[in-house]
């Protein structure tokens, strides 16, 4: 790249390029160098190439906006210091904002793939960029590589729309395939599947990932398919794939009989290894190997165990000598018998639990804390297109107060002795939490009950509004509008409606011929000036309770949600006034 001329020029005569690796992107956070800028200007010129007849900026886009800002606080049009490089040199223009942006920030995929793509497109050959970026020719290939998905769906990710897990499911479709997924991202009625339900999709749901191979990928000669991105890649073919793996673990088990292994049992696909109805024990005194599979392609090999019946009677001659060897080690109960008597001891089992409904809530507790065969109780996961929020929702008041109340929970367990509570379906485990449930006392009880529950709430239902209502809990008290929520409120007439509710209807007014952007500016200055004034935080109708639309008629998920079950829980009084039912005391 030729030397730079330094020169000034006036803001107004300054944009961004095109060129700039995060061209188009939000105005960043540039509350940091702010009051420095504010003070003394910029210390570093800004990299600038001529773009017809203005200056597109090439490195310093956020110091760009700061004097943006600071102009626009003291309505001048600043003299900006600027190194201007020469017009046809666009490929050292494209390194110059990567070397700046990436220094700061790391790229996302798309923004690698965009600087990548500029590059190449530039005469740059792939072991250059790769030179220049410190990473493997592989690594540009595998991002270069994007451009197999079809334009729509890279922009779904460029913008946020989709994750990462689920552009790499993709990245194994077909054309036709991705197609069909945008056809469902697109009605209004289906939903496309995301994540892990995505790569379910695109594989038929029979997904095994190479990692799991126990023989050398080298020499296997079925389809492998590989995701653009490199880091997973599934076999095409099941059957052929277990057809190399079962001849990998049949070289395992001939490699554990040279070694002495005598008992080796190789449990049926997709049966596990159930550790309670094992003891541990070394190969001299009888240990096995114990050899599960699973259906994913996962096979893993549990060495010294042996069935606690086995230990148990290879005990007895020890135990009870006396009986020698004419003990019969024939089980007592038949199959059918042990059936019979099972079955009656559960009828029984039954009965008691309805005659001592604390102790039945114990059990229930266990089984909803750790699952069952009959239980599956699964802990609520929350999902959102948007990144920022879920980061709202992990950094709010709300999440701080559900960790220190499952903290205090666990703490109940941790002072018995006992384990944590985890969700394993292991009937041991089960036992061993009701055992701890039933040395706490009733409130203890309720408490770990009340954690279990909030856990498990499913979000965005009716489910949710019920217990907001019940429990008289004001959404708004763990909640403030934040960053997230205004850059997702996109539309005007919201935007209209919270204007006219926390100014006026004729600031409403005004604020129409302005652009969203400049709308929500005005907004957030008019709440932060409104709630400083009274004293009190705004709470849109959508975080009220009963939540309330701001738009008549159109849909608004909380509003319709309640609206299903409202009667359930108002009372009819007098006239045509309802009443919230208030929460029992007990």
């Amino acid at each position: 790249m030729s030397q730079p001329d330094l020169i000034h020029l006036p803001l107004s005569a300054l944009s961004i390029s095109k060129l700039n690796m995060r061209h188009g992107r939000k105005a960043p956070d540039v509350s940091d160098i702010l009051p420095s800028i504010r003070e003394k200007g910029i210390r570093q010129t800004l990299l600038v190439r001529r773009e017809g007849e203005r200056y597109g900026v090439i490195a310093g886009r956020r110091r760009f906006f700061a004097l943006q800002q600071v102009a626009k606080e003291t309505g001048t049009d600043p003299l900006v210091p600027c190194a201007v490089m020469t017009e046809d040199d666009a490929a050292s223009a494209i390194e110059a904002s990567i070397i700046e942006n990436v220094a700061r920030l790391p790229a996302s995929e798309m923004e690698q793939y965009t600087a990548f793509r500029k590059l190449h497109d530039e005469g740059r050959t792939v072991e250059e960029i790769a030179a220049f970026f410190g990473v493997t020719g592989l690594t540009v290939r595998r991002v270069l590589a994007l451009a197999a998905l079809s334009a729509p769906i890279r922009k779904l990710y460029a913008e946020d729309e989709i994750d990462r897990e689920t552009v790499r499911a993709l990245t194994l479709a077909t054309p036709a395939r991705q197609a069909d997924w945008l056809e469902l991202w697109n009605s209004e009625t289906e939903r496309a599947p995301l994540g892990r339900a995505c790569r379910a999709w695109v594989t038929g749901g029979s997904a095994i990932t190479t990692d799991k191979a126990l023989f050398d990928l080298a020499g296997y000669s079925g389809a492998v398919t590989a995701d653009l991105f490199g880091e997973g890649a599934v076999f095409a073919d099941a059957a052929a794939f277990w057809e190399a793996q079962d001849a990998a673990v049949a070289e395992k088990i001939a490699g554990y009989r040279q070694r002495g292994w005598a008992g080796i049992t190789v449990l049926e696909r997709g049966a596990y290894f159930h550790r309670w109805d094992y003891e541990q024990t070394t190969k001299k005194q009888g240990g096995k190997v114990i050899i599960e599979q699973r259906h994913d392609g996962t096979v893993t090999f549990h060495e010294g165990w042996l069935k606690a019946s086995e230990a148990r009677k290879a005990r007895t001659p020890t135990d009870k000598g006396a009986a020698g060897p004419g003990a019969d080690p024939k089980p007592e109960m038949s199959g059918p018998m042990a059936d019979y008597i099972s079955l009656h001891r559960h009828s029984a089992a039954q009965v008691g639990l309805t005659r001592n409904p604390a102790i039945a809530l114990r059990l229930m507790a266990a089984h909803v804390l750790c699952g069952s065969a009959l239980w599956n109780v699964r802990l609520h996961a929350p999902g959102a297109v948007k990144e920022p929020t879920l980061e709202s929702v992990e950094g709010g008041p709300a999440r701080a107060d559900l960790d220190a109340a499952r903290d205090r929970a666990g703490a109940l367990f941790e002072a018995l002795g006992a384990p944590v509570p985890r969700r394993s379906g292991d009937a041991y485990h089960l036992c061993e939490t009701f055992a701890a449930l039933l040395a706490l006392s009733d409130s203890e009880v309720m408490e770990v009950i009340a954690v279990a529950m909030a856990e498990t709430l499913e979000s965005g239902g009716p489910a949710v509004e019920a217990a907001l209502h019940a429990t008289a809990t004001d959404p708004g008290a763990f909640w403030q509008p934040d960053e997230a929520f205004f850059d997702l409120l996109r539309d005007r007439r919201v935007t209209r409606s919270f204007f006219a509710e926390t100014v006026s209807p004729e600031a409403a007014q005004k604020a129409e011929i302005a652009t969203l952007k400049a709308q929500k500016a005005q907004l957030v200055s008019a709440l932060a000036a409104r709630d400083g004034a009274k004293g009190e935080a705004w709470t849109p109708g959508w975080m009220q309770v009963p939540p309330a639309r701001h738009v008549e008629g159109a849909a608004c998920p909380p509003a319709d949600a309640w609206g299903r079950i409202a009667g359930l829980f108002e009372a009819e009084t007098s006239g045509d006034q309802r009443l919230p039912c208030k929460a029992s005391a007990a």
